[in-house]
């Protein structure tokens, strides 16, 4: 995969680049609100799986941390894109100046993680000098690729445990900047034994708890030299917030340790197209066009999670799967001391 392409599948934002440097200028040119509505259909399974994705790997058991009890962990994440996540219907009464080339009321075609797209629409739009005016373009295609279709994160966590039966959890990704792009995250947590103050805590063969955290994202691409569009200050950004309300039960052996959980997930993602920009025809030009494009999208649902812990001293390893709308899986290599 190109790096172009690679940096703005991370940050999900409206188009890649190789496809928005042949059609960003019509698109526009079409009228934002039509930009806006397609873009919200396109990168939506990206923002939704990435939700999924930092909400993992919060707990890897139920069990209570000795007090004082400090863990350091890595941890790796990644959310699988579902094949009816590929492609959504595009109905052209939805717009206002596109319609599909041979006049199909509705069409499916891809969303960012689908295959290269074959559609071609009409737009119409009003230029300054000749008015009306029509133009056909291809749709933007997605990446294409079985090995794309996923979306992974990692992150350098640690815990303490202050009180019994209490973990406080923090988590972090430091700031990483590449090419004209950046990503930064980080998260608080906190993990509650519901039964380690009950005088039969120890005869018990399971333990239950409780997690409540908060995972934040941001990332920006700034492509104002890559000559896509012209203008100034172009840049993509992407902001995600999750919440994390999950009920852990486990067991309570001293190597290996098996646990389940259900929950829920609480998210909201901003993605903006940011900037100026003047949309270019041949020698005609229009008005510029100033932050033309901002989506909001909010993600709520259940999900289901199993797993196993393997401690071996101060070193363990833990494997689990989450059951959701976007399925996850989780890898944690944790240090305890």
């Amino acid at each position: 995969m190109k790096t172009p392409k690679l940096l703005c599948l991370m940050f999900f934002c409206i188009f890649s680049v190789s496809n928005a440097q042949e059609n960003i200028n019509e698109l526009l040119a079409a009228g934002v609100a039509d930009t806006q509505r397609f873009a919200e259909r396109y990168i939506a399974p990206a923002t939704e799986g990435l939700v999924y994705g930092i909400s993992n790997g919060w707990f890897n058991t139920a069990k209570s941390p000795r007090r004082f009890g400090f863990e350091i962990s890595i941890i790796g994440n990644t959310s699988f894109i579902k094949d009816d996540k590929t492609s959504f219907n595009m109905v052209a009464s939805d717009y206002e100046n596109i319609r599909f080339q041979d006049n199909s009321s509705s069409k499916v075609v891809p969303t960012v993680f689908g295959a290269s797209s074959s559609e071609t629409v009409v737009l119409t739009y009003d230029d300054p000098v000749f008015g009306n005016q029509e133009v056909t373009v291809s749709l933007p295609g997605g990446i294409g690729s079985s090995e794309s279709s996923f979306i992974p994160t990692a992150f350098l966590q640690a815990s303490f445990s202050p009180f019994k039966g209490t973990q406080l959890k923090a988590r972090v990704v430091p700031k990483l900047a590449f090419e004209d792009a950046e990503l930064n995250a980080y998260g608080f947590g906190i993990q509650q034994n519901l039964i380690s103050w009950l005088p039969a805590n120890k005869a018990l063969p399971v333990a239950v708890s409780a997690v409540i955290a908060y995972t934040h994202l941001d990332g920006a691409y700034d492509f104002t030299t890559s000559n896509i569009v012209s203008g100034e200050n172009q840049k993509m950004t992407l902001d995600v917030n999750s919440m994390l309300y999950q009920l852990v039960v486990g067991t309570k052996l001293k190597i290996i340790n098996f646990y389940g959980s259900v929950g829920l997930i609480k998210g909201k993602t901003t993605t903006e197209l940011l900037g100026r920009y003047k949309i270019v025809s041949g020698s005609l030009s229009s008005t510029d066009i100033i932050n033309p494009v901002s989506i909001t999208n909010k993600i709520s649902g259940m999900r289901t999670t199993f797993g196993a812990t393997l401690k071996l001293g101060f070193f363990g390893i833990n494997v689990d799967y989450t059951i959701a709308e976007y399925d996850s899986a989780s890898l944690g290599i944790n240090f305890g001391f």
